[in-house]
């Protein structure tokens, strides 16, 4: 017959069913993702997902082919006949074109299903996103469905894997939580000698590449590892959707699909030799195995050396490669059973404890083995004998669960037992005995209230031995007359006994609550404290404060500055040592006084670690340093460092947001007013422009003559300052959109200097542009700018008569116009780098004209054209250069 536990169904979790039914409305708003996945490529994944593509056609499903890659095979490319391919986007790359997935045409399609082969590409740059597993995702929010194509070795938890495999590095790959989340992985495997064959018959590569993979990466050695890695990878997600469905149906049986081990451990000497015995067992099963302790509320107050043996054995258990989790329980067993169910453990795995003489005794308390055999018939129990070393030696612990024996109790016990004596004395004139029995049942449920189980217990029995000595015929003493009284005595006995045991439970379990109540609410006050703060300043000075006081401790903070140098925070107290600080931030792990790095430092230090970067390190000097050998103030110190480190990170990121927000709107309001500025002075200066150019040929030479043409001259300066604001304010509000044309560089040069020849008329001119250069593809008006910018700079900032030289080479796949000068060269307090900032100038006060915006310009419209812009004092000197570098595309066709 089933036992009474399996007999029905448990109920599902509400908070559970809650959170599940979020997240089937938020995933049915989703598309669906398919991948199919392989070990190697020529495993026909491609195929596959063509295959399928075409049943879904058929079914009247609209398909349609973002992205498909053949590689010359005929039977892939057969496959594609009647499916619609969406047209690709070509993207300039380095002067090519490149075909490329074009993700907004998919979007505003919007088919019922989009093939997307490769999921691991990374796309072209200038794409909106760098990898195409980005674009997915795009597509999988739009509601689309999704179908890919992955290999292994592109997953990012084996890449090292493969790459210690094969001998490759796989540098294009995709987070493991895509694959995860995938509501389809269709596994596309063929054996490896078949692969081969398929390799030699040019039907994955052509011959030539193929020959040279079979001698590399497609050995049979591989291709069996690969298989191995990408069977094993789809078993552990079959493995999650299984616990998943478990937990979604509340299924409390175990289904040992997959070898899992749950260790028990109870802070015993053989702890250790337990879990390496596991870990060899584990890893000739190739099993998950997980380490856990019961923190039964018994156990709280063990003695220090158990704790740290706890502690000890979770740590070993971790570097050996096991997970690790302290979960609460009144019920060890229960406990164990209910975690075994959770995790899907297979096999529980406890060390051998030695049984008392009284084993054999038919009212002894079931082993725990035995406990956990009744509770869960299904879960096989290991018990493993252990022989723990001399470094593994735990003191024993004493029988009782108490923090010890203390005299005081029991002594307080024995007055009151007789003070209650004396007072039933008197009720006695006036109360049956059988009313001065409750009496005695008060003392013994108040002791143990008071003092705990063990003086409970005392008092149960100086009870009964007073309440016979006293009231019982014969009085003054223990004999009885009457046998009634036997059962009284038993019966009061029995009664006080287990009144004082379920107080002294019941004082013990309000104990762990008020415990588990004052770190909760301390966790809850410094994230509510927290949430509030608006600075830096606010988060330091909430957090010291709380820290201090949860964990009577002197508390000291230290946080990065823009350097990255540690700084204490003021407020902070008790000696900090900043190099420690250091090592631990930059670990990522505690140290100091109770851990294993710098364990003679006064101070425990923990790094702040936030999930962008390390945001400082807490450092706490403890009164009492025991205490952090418990695991609740371990996880409370943790989850209080997480805490503080978030709201250090919500603080920087708030910072940063709103000093963006002003610079973007001081930007913004600049750019407005340049723009207004430039539209108002453009008429005028047209006027004046034209007026003296008008006037003259008509004026003879003279001082008049002069004065028209230094007017004109000044007019045409102030003529391309506002051509260059009012530029500068179109790149900066809506971008810049090429015109390009296909353009030689001696034309370029030739119409920047004709623009400038009067500019330039007080210097020797000197030109190096060969008629042979190849063409380029760009915006003829915008390239202009930049050689007019470049040569009024050279103008401006070089003496009468010196020679300004231009010049134009190739160099490689690039075409180099460069503008060289003989002036004073570069300013020494002035980084190169500097001078393409808008509004910067060489000399703050300086009698030559401008606002430091041409070469910011230039540097701009080159940058807009795939190119570059240095800027370099020539060695020996004097003088200075400016290099452009644009890329040269592919020729066109002339057509003759």
């Amino acid at each position: 017959m089933p036992s009474n536990n399996t007999s029905m169904a448990p109920r599902p979790d509400p908070d559970a069913l809650v959170a599940q039914l979020q997240a089937e409305q938020q995933q049915a708003q989703r598309g669906k993702l398919r991948i199919y996945f392989g070990s190697n490529a020529g495993v026909g994944k491609t195929y596959a997902m063509l295959a399928a593509a075409q049943r879904e056609r058929q079914a009247g499903r609209e398909v349609l082919v973002g992205l498909v890659e053949t590689h010359g095979r005929a039977e892939t490319e057969q496959q594609l006949h009647t499916l619609e391919l969406l047209p690709r986007r070509m993207l300039n790359y380095q002067g090519k074109q490149l075909p490329e997935f074009d993700l907004d045409a998919a979007l505003l399609r919007r088919p019922g299903v989009l093939l997307l082969d490769e999921l691991a590409h990374s796309n072209v740059a200038g794409s909106r996103h760098p990898k195409r597993w980005q674009d997915v995702q795009e597509l999988l929010d739009a509601g689309i469905d999704v179908w890919t194509t992955l290999n292994v070795q592109h997953l990012e938890s084996l890449n090292d894997v493969v790459g210690g495999i094969v001998g490759i590095q796989v540098h294009e790959t995709v987070p493991d939580q895509i694959f995860d989340e995938a509501d389809e992985v269709i596994v596309v495997d063929i054996p490896p000698e078949e692969l081969l064959k398929r390799l030699k018959s040019g039907k994955v590569y052509p011959l030539e590449q193929a020959e040279r993979a079979s001698r590399n990466f497609f050995r049979l050695g591989n291709l069996l590892a690969l298989r191995e890695l990408a069977l094993r990878r789809t078993a552990d997600r079959v493995d999650e959707d299984m616990r998943d469905y478990r937990r979604e149906r509340a299924i409390g049986e175990v289904w040992p699909a997959r070898e899992r081990l749950l260790v028990g451990i109870g802070g015993r000497a053989g702890d250790g030799a337990l879990v390496r015995q596991v870990a060899r067992l584990a890893r000739r099963l190739e099993a998950e195995w997980v380490v856990v302790y019961v923190d039964a509320p018994e156990r709280q107050h063990r003695p220090r050396p158990v704790q740290e043996a706890v502690l000890k054995t979770l740590a070993l258990a971790a570097r050996l490669g096991a997970d690790t989790a302290t979960i609460p329980g009144a019920d060890v067993a229960q406990a164990l059973v209910d975690f075994a169910r959770e995790r899907n453990a297979s096999h529980l795995v406890l060390a051998r404890v030695q049984q008392r003489l009284n084993r054999w005794l038919p009212w002894r308390r079931p082993s725990l083995p035995e406990q956990i055999a009744l509770l869960n018939p299904g879960l096989d129990v290991l018990v493993l004998s252990v022989n723990s070393s001399r470094n593994e030696s735990v003191p024993p612990e004493p029988v009782s669960s108490s923090r010890g024996f203390s005299w005081k109790g029991y002594v307080g016990v024995t007055l009151a037992c007789f003070a209650a004596a004396g007072l039933a004395a008197l009720l006695l004139e006036v109360f049956d005995p059988a009313n001065v029995v409750m009496l005695f049942l008060l003392v013994v449920v108040l002791s143990s209230l008071r003092w705990g189980r063990g003086p409970g217990a005392w008092a149960a029995l100086l009870s009964v031995l007073l309440f016979d000595f006293y009231f019982v015929p014969p009085r003054n003493s223990f004999s009885v007359n009457d046998t009634q009284y036997i059962f009284t005595f038993c019966l009061m006995l029995g009664v006080a006994l287990v009144c004082g045991q379920l107080m002294a439970r019941l004082r013990r379990e309000a104990r762990v609550a008020a415990e588990r109540e004052r770190r909760a609410g301390a966790l809850a006050r410094l994230a509510r404290d927290l949430s509030g703060a608006l600075t830096q300043e606010q988060v330091t000075q909430i957090a010291l404060s709380t820290i201090a006081g949860v964990f009577d401790a002197q508390a000291g903070l230290l946080l990065p500055d823009s350097e990255e140098q540690l700084h204490i925070v003021s407020g902070s107290e008790g000696v900090i040592d900043t190099s420690v600080a250091r090592w631990s931030m930059e670990h990522g792990q505690m140290a100091g006084h109770g851990t294993d790095t710098l364990a003679a430092t006064a101070a425990l230090y923990v790094p702040l670690m936030a999930p962008v970067r390390s945001r400082g390190v807490l450092a706490l000097q403890l009164r009492q340093p025991e205490r952090l050998r418990v695991p609740e103030e371990r996880r409370l110190l943790d989850a209080c460092a997480s805490q503080i480190s978030l709201a250090l990170e919500r603080v920087h990121f708030v910072q940063v947001a709103q000093q963006t927000q002003v610079a973007m709107e001081g930007e913004r309001m600049r750019n407005t007013l340049l723009s207004a500025v430039s539209h108002d002075l453009r008429t005028p200066l047209t006027g004046i422009l034209g007026a003296a150019q008008a006037a003259l040929p008509h004026v003879p030479a003279g001082p008049a003559a002069d004065m028209l043409v230094q007017i004109r001259n000044q007019a045409q300066a102030m003529q391309q300052l506002v051509d260059n604001l009012l530029a500068m304010a179109r790149l900066q509000q809506g971008g810049v959109h090429l015109k390009r044309e296909w353009l030689p560089v001696d034309e370029l040069v030739g119409s920047a200097l004709q623009q400038m020849r009067e500019r330039l008329a007080a210097h020797v001119l000197r030109t190096d542009v060969p008629v042979d250069l190849p063409l380029l593809h760009i915006d003829a008006v915008l390239m202009e700018r930049v050689l007019v910018n470049l040569l009024d700079n050279a103008a401006k900032y070089t003496p009468p008569g010196t020679p300004i030289t231009v010049a134009a080479r190739l160099d490689g796949a690039d075409c180099l116009v460069t503008v060289e000068d003989a002036g004073p060269g570069l300013p020494a307090h002035v980084e190169p780098v500097q001078l393409f900032e808008p509004f910067t100038r060489g000399e703050t006060e300086s009698a030559v004209s401008g606002m430091g915006l041409g070469l910011t310009l230039a540097q701009r419209i080159v940058k807009v054209h795939g190119g570059s812009l240095l800027a370099e004092t020539l060695e020996p000197g004097p003088g200075t250069v400016f290099t452009i570098r644009l890329p040269v595309p592919d020729q066109p066709a002339i057509d003759e």
